[in-house]
């Protein structure tokens, strides 16, 4: 996948062109992406991050129809349209009806069941359900398939998506608070529950910044359970990294950003006694290189005062291809002009 191909596979989604028209006898629910600038494993033990929900996300529509005998129908597309997940319900109980079952279904099975717990009044009445997710981005991407999925399903069902989220697959909540905000956030994870609010991260260096792929997917929980080995960390730590998540987000210029974004990659290396992606692969960058969500896969963040020419050519030299600006895939929250405003 190269990069103009990603763009305009982003461009597609936006422009409305996978599924997101309003169904017929159904609703239509969606949740954003997101990446995690700042605050990675330190969030669970209650550092405050900062979140940035991504243009593209998940859509799930449901419709339904009459049946003496219901069921519900699950299809799953990927951004090229590609069906890449199917499985049948028994209705009232949630039991798989396909052989076989993989991991992925009884995940969504375990999803399904915990929203049924937590509204007793879900999904009770005697019709077939056909419910269609639809992804705006690869799936190996790690841009949330799993927090979206959740939130879409919480919406529909009528549920908090954190107890949701935390009664399944576990995790920060970061990214279930990603999925339903339409501006970038702080986002620190309390004994008294989740607490996140907006800021007004719009940097005006965000033409100097990229997220690159780097061409694999970590597995989260295996970086938590590396994280968890390393417990306990000590209160220090965690004032520290919420006080860098707070300068990250108000950062005026690209040389106060690169040092901030630095400062957290050498503590953070530090404390798990691992070496920063920079030092690791990419040294001769001209600018700084931030790890984002569990390091060493997913996407890094490349800052630098350099043009797009040379960031391309550094990253595709190096094989990788997915080179994505700021811009293309954070949402914005540029202040809106009025309509009355404008002459």
């Amino acid at each position: 996948m190269n990069t103009t191909h990603t763009s305009n596979t982003i461009l597609k989604y936006l422009e409305g062109e996978q599924f997101l028209e309003l169904p017929k006898n159904g609703q239509l629910y969606f949740g954003h992406g997101k990446l995690l600038l700042s605050g990675e494993y330190f969030v669970l033990d209650g550092a405050q991050a900062l979140g940035l929900p991504t243009t593209v996300g998940q859509s799930l529509r449901v419709q339904y129809s009459a049946s003496f005998d219901p069921k519900l129908y699950w299809k799953s597309y990927d951004p090229a349209g590609n069906l890449w997940f199917e499985v049948i319900f028994e209705f009232w109980h949630f039991n798989i009806l396909n052989d076989n079952p993989t991991k992925e279904m009884m995940v969504l099975q375990q999803m399904l069941r915990q929203a049924r717990k937590q509204n007793k009044h879900f999904l009770r009445d005697g019709v077939d359900v056909h419910v269609v997710t639809q992804l705006g981005f690869p799936l190996e991407w790690g841009l949330g398939s799993s927090s979206t999925l959740i939130h879409n399903i919480a919406d529909w069902a009528m549920v908090s998506p954190f107890e949701l989220a935390f009664n399944t697959l576990g995790g920060s909540g970061y990214d279930i608070a990603c999925a339903q905000s339409d501006d970038p956030l702080i986002y620190q994870k309390s004994g008294d529950g989740p607490k996140w609010s907006p800021v007004e991260f719009n940097p005006s260096f965000k033409n100097n910044l990229y997220f690159i792929y780097l061409g694999h997917k970590k597995n989260s929980r295996d970086a938590i359970e590396y994280y968890n080995q390393l417990r306990p960390h000590s209160p220090e730590i965690i004032n520290t990294i919420s006080e860098l998540s707070n300068q990250i987000a108000s950062a005026k210029t690209q040389e106060e950003f690169n040092f901030l974004i630095r400062a957290h990659e050498e503590i953070i290396g530090k404390q798990l006694k691992l070496k920063p992606i920079k030092q690791e692969a990419f040294s001769d960058f001209d600018g700084e290189i931030k790890s984002l969500g569990a390091w060493g896969g997913d996407f890094i963040l490349a800052s630098t005062m350099n043009n797009r020419r040379y960031v391309s050519n550094y990253f595709e030299e190096k094989g990788l291809k997915v080179i994505i600006p700021y811009r293309d895939l954070i949402v914005d929250n540029e202040p809106k002009v009025e309509a009355n405003n404008v002459h």
